[in-house]
C-alpha cells in the first residue's frame, strides 16, 4: 500500500511537471479562461464607471481582487498545483493550501497599484533576456518583473514602474491601452494593431488610437489638457447660436473630431457643423466617432451601428448631421462661407488667417488657438519675429504680451481683407493662447482696428510699460526715472501689439450662462474671473445674478441676449422693465463697455515686493488699492498679478505703506523672552 501511494504521488507530480513544461498549451488555456472569467466579472461590476474592456491582452498578473488571482488555479481540486505566475524551477508544484499561501504572501503582497488595478510580481519568462557574459545559456536567470497596466511593458524594479506610471499620468494616459468598447464593434482594427481606447468628454464619446498622445504623421492626435480650450470655444459658439440660427461653423483641424461632435450633439439644429482634416486616418476616425455618437455623416446613407452592425436606435434616426471632408483648411475656407471658424493647428495659426477672413460672414466669429508657446512666451525671439512680425522680450506680463501679439496678427490679417475686429475673449494659459474675435466688414472698421496697433515701451530695469503715442520720444514716454538715474538706455520697443481691450463683458456674461446651461463646471470660475477682469473690479455681484445677463451692446450693434424661461415669461406678459430689488445694484454698475475698458497689463505683487518687508495678503492689497481710488482686479494670466490703472510708482507706494518689516516679529519675541527672564 505504501508503495502504491508513493507511485500515485509520483505520477501526479510528473503529470503536473509535464503540464507546467507545456505552459502555453492546455494548462495555459485553462488559466487564461479562468483569468478572463474573473476579469469579465470585474468588468461587469465596473461597467457603470467606465467602458467595458477586452481582456485578451491583459496579463494574468494584473488583478483587482485576491479572488481573481486565486481563480487562475483550481485550489479546490485534489492533487498538486503549479503557480500560474512562477516557472517550475522557481516554485515546484504543491498542494492547494501551500499554493494559496504562496499567492497571498508573495504575488498579492508584492505589487504596484494603479487606479484600482494591482500589478502583481511575475516570475514567468516574459522578458527577452540577454545572454550571460560566459555565454552559458544555463546560467541565464529570469528576472522578476511587473506588467504595466497602460502599455503592457515589463519593468523589473518597483520604483521604476512607479516612475513609469507617473509619466503616463503626466501625458494623460490613465486608461489601459487594451481598453475598448465591446458594445460598438469596429470593422477594422487600429493601425498599430492594438484596440481602440474610448474616451468620454462633455457627453461625447470618441475612440482614440493607442498612441494618440505621441502621434505619427498618419495617426490622429488628442490632447486631454486642452479640455478648457474646447469648453471655452463651445461656449462662444453657443452664444453666437443664440444670436442667429442656424449658423454654419467649421472645425478646420478635426483630428478625432471631438470638438465638432460636441457642437453637433449639444446644439443640434442650431448649427450646421463641418469638420475637415487633411489626413485620411483622421477623416476615417471622425466618421467612426460620428457613428459612435449616433450622428449622421452628410452624404452617407448608413445610420449609427449597434453591436450587430445595425442601427443602435430603434427608430434609426440620428440626433444630428455633420459634414466631414478630407480637404486642406485654406481650400475649405476659400470655397465656402461660414459664420463661425475655429483654427487649432499644431503650432501657429498665422498661415490660415488670410483664408479665414476672406470668406467669413459679417458679424461672424473666428477663434484662434495657438500652441507655439515657445515663440509666444519669448523663448524663441527669432521665431516670434518670423511668424508674428513682433519683437518681444521676457517680462513679468509675458502671457498678456503673447495674447496681444496674437490679436495684433489677427487684426492685420483682417485689415488686409478690409475687415475689422472686436476682441471678445483672449486667454493665455500654460499650454495655449486662445483669441476669439468678432468680424466687422468695411474699410472704416479695418482702419479703426489698425489704429489700435501700437509699439510698447518697456523699461528693463523696473518693468514699467506704456504704449507709445505718435510723436513722443522713448525716454519721455515712460513715467519712471530710470533713464535719468541710470547710465545708458533702459527702455526697449516691443511690438507692434494690440492696445485695445481684450475682453467684452456682455459676451463673457452670456458665455457664463452657456457654461451653466451645459453643466461645464470646470470653466465657470475662469469665466467669472474674466468678467471681473474685463470690468477691472472685484465686486462679486457683477458676476452672479440673472440680471447680469441682459441688455448688452457689442461693437455698437444691439445683440439679442440670453434670458431664462423664468425671466422672459413675466417680462413679456407685463411689458415692463425690471426694476427695484430684482435688478439690485447690478444695473447701476453696468456702463458702456467703451468707457469701462480695462487698463492694459498687470503688476506681479511678488515681483515688486520690498526686501525685508512682509507683504499684505493679495485680497487685502486689492482692497487697499480700491480705497486709494484706483480700479483694480485680479487676472487669469498670473495668480499673483494685479490689474490696475495705477502707475508702478503708485502701486509700489501703496504696497510699501501696508507692508510690515520682517524684524518686528523677531524684536517682539526677544523683548518678551527678556521680560520673562527678568521676572
Amino acid at each position: 500500500m505504501a508503495e502504491l501511494k508513493e507511485a500515485d504521488a509520483a505520477e501526479l507530480h510528473q503529470e503536473d511537471v509535464d503540464i507546467k513544461r507545456g505552459y502555453g498549451g492546455e494548462a495555459t488555456s485553462a488559466g487564461d479562461q479562468a483569468g478572463e472569467q474573473a476579469v469579465k466579472t470585474e468588468a461587469a461590476a465596473d461597467s457603470d464607471a467606465k467602458p467595458s474592456t477586452t481582456t485578451a491582452e491583459r496579463h494574468i498578473s494584473i488583478q483587482t481582487k485576491l479572488e481573481g488571482l486565486e481563480g487562475l488555479v483550481d485550489l479546490n481540486g485534489a492533487g498538486r498545483k503549479s503557480c500560474p505566475l512562477c516557472p517550475e524551477e522557481k516554485f515546484k508544484a504543491c498542494y492547494s493550501h501551500k499554493l494559496r499561501r504562496h499567492l497571498q504572501n508573495l504575488h498579492w503582497k508584492v505589487y504596484v497599484e494603479f487606479e484600482g488595478q494591482r500589478m502583481c510580481i511575475c516570475h514567468l519568462p516574459c522578458r527577452n533576456l540577454k545572454p550571460s557574459l560566459s555565454g552559458d545559456p544555463a546560467s541565464v536567470r529570469h528576472v522578476a518583473h511587473y506588467h504595466c497596466v497602460v502599455c503592457s511593458v515589463t519593468i523589473a524594479r518597483k520604483t521604476d514602474m512607479i516612475s513609469h506610471l507617473k509619466r503616463h499620468v503626466n501625458k494623460g494616459e490613465t486608461e489601459a491601452s487594451y481598453s475598448g468598447s465591446s458594445d460598438v464593434p469596429f470593422e477594422e482594427p487600429a493601425p498599430s494593431g492594438q484596440a481602440y481606447e474610448i474616451m468620454k468628454e462633455l457627453g461625447t464619446n470618441v475612440q482614440l488610437l493607442p498612441n494618440h498622445t505621441t502621434p505619427q504623421k498618419s495617426d490622429t492626435y488628442f490632447n486631454r489638457k486642452m479640455k478648457t480650450n474646447r469648453q471655452l470655444v463651445f461656449c462662444s459658439l453657443a452664444v453666437l447660436a443664440e444670436e442667429r440660427s442656424p449658423i454654419e461653423c467649421l472645425d478646420a483641424f478635426g483630428a478625432t473630431g471631438i470638438m465638432g461632435l460636441q457642437w453637433a450633439k449639444h446644439l443640434r439644429n442650431a448649427v450646421k457643423v463641418t469638420i475637415t482634416d487633411i489626413s485620411d486616418t483622421c477623416v476615417k476616425m471622425i466618421k467612426e466617432n460620428c457613428e459612435l455618437n449616433h450622428i449622421r455623416v452628410d452624404g452617407g446613407s448608413r445610420g449609427p451601428r449597434g453591436p450587430d452592425g445595425t442601427s443602435s436606435e430603434g427608430e434609426g434616426a440620428p440626433i444630428a448631421t455633420v459634414e466631414v471632408a478630407k480637404m486642406d483648411a485654406n481650400v475649405t475656407m476659400h470655397l465656402w462661407p461660414f459664420d463661425y471658424i475655429h483654427l487649432d493647428p499644431f503650432g501657429t495659426a498665422v498661415n490660415y488667417l488670410d483664408a479665414a477672413f476672406r470668406n467669413v460672414r459679417n458679424l461672424g466669429i473666428i477663434s484662434v488657438t495657438s500652441t507655439d508657446t515657445g515663440s509666444l512666451y519669448a523663448k524663441s525671439p527669432n521665431v516670434t519675429l518670423r511668424h508674428y512680425g513682433c519683437h518681444i522680450v521676457r517680462t513679468e506680463y509675458y502671457k498678456e504680451l503673447a495674447a496681444r501679439m496674437v490679436v495684433a496678427t489677427v487684426a492685420r490679417a483682417a485689415a488686409r481683407c478690409n475687415k475689422g475686429i472686436e476682441v471678445l475673449l483672449a486667454v493665455a494659459l500654460e499650454h495655449f493662447v486662445l483669441v476669439v474675435v468678432r468680424v466687422l466688414r468695411g474699410p472704416t472698421q479695418a482702419d479703426e482696428s489698425a489704429k489700435k496697433l501700437r509699439k510698447l515701451i518697456h523699461c528693463q530695469w523696473c518693468e514699467e510699460r506704456v504704449f507709445l503715442k505718435q510723436g513722443n520720444m522713448v525716454d519721455d514716454t515712460l513715467p519712471c526715472n530710470c533713464h535719468g538715474s541710470l547710465p545708458g538706455k533702459t527702455a526697449v520697443q516691443l511690438g507692434p501689439l494690440w492696445s485695445g481691450p481684450l475682453f467684452n463683458t456682455g459676451f463673457l456674461r452670456r458665455m457664463l450662462s452657456a457654461a451653466v446651461k451645459h453643466s461645464m463646471d470646470d470653466i465657470q470660475p475662469l469665466v467669472k474671473t474674466l468678467i471681473c477682469e474685463s470690468e477691472c473690479t472685484t465686486l462679486k455681484s457683477l458676476v452672479h445674478g440673472p440680471s447680469a445677463l441682459t441688455n448688452q451692446v457689442e461693437c455698437g450693434v444691439v445683440i439679442k441676449t440670453l434670458q431664462s424661461g423664468e425671466e422672459s415669461g413675466p417680462a413679456e406678459q407685463s411689458g415692463k422693465r425690471k426694476t427695484g430689488e430684482e435688478s439690485g445694484n447690478v444695473v447701476k454698475k453696468l456702463k458702456c463697455d467703451a468707457s469701462l475698458d480695462h487698463p492694459p497689463f498687470y503688476y506681479s505683487i511678488h515681483r515688486h515686493s520690498i526686501r525685508g518687508m512682509n507683504m499684505p495678503k493679495l485680497n487685502k492689497f486689492l482692497q487697499y488699492l480700491t480705497e486709494a481710488g484706483f480700479r483694480v482686479s485680479r487676472t487669469h494670466f498670473d495668480p499673483t498679478g494685479v490689474r490696475t490703472d495705477a502707475t508702478l510708482e503708485q502701486f509700489k507706494s501703496v504696497l510699501t505703506k501696508y507692508s510690515v518689516p520682517t524684524y518686528t516679529n523677531a524684536t517682539t519675541t526677544q523683548t518678551s523672552v527678556s521680560m520673562e527672564k527678568t521676572v
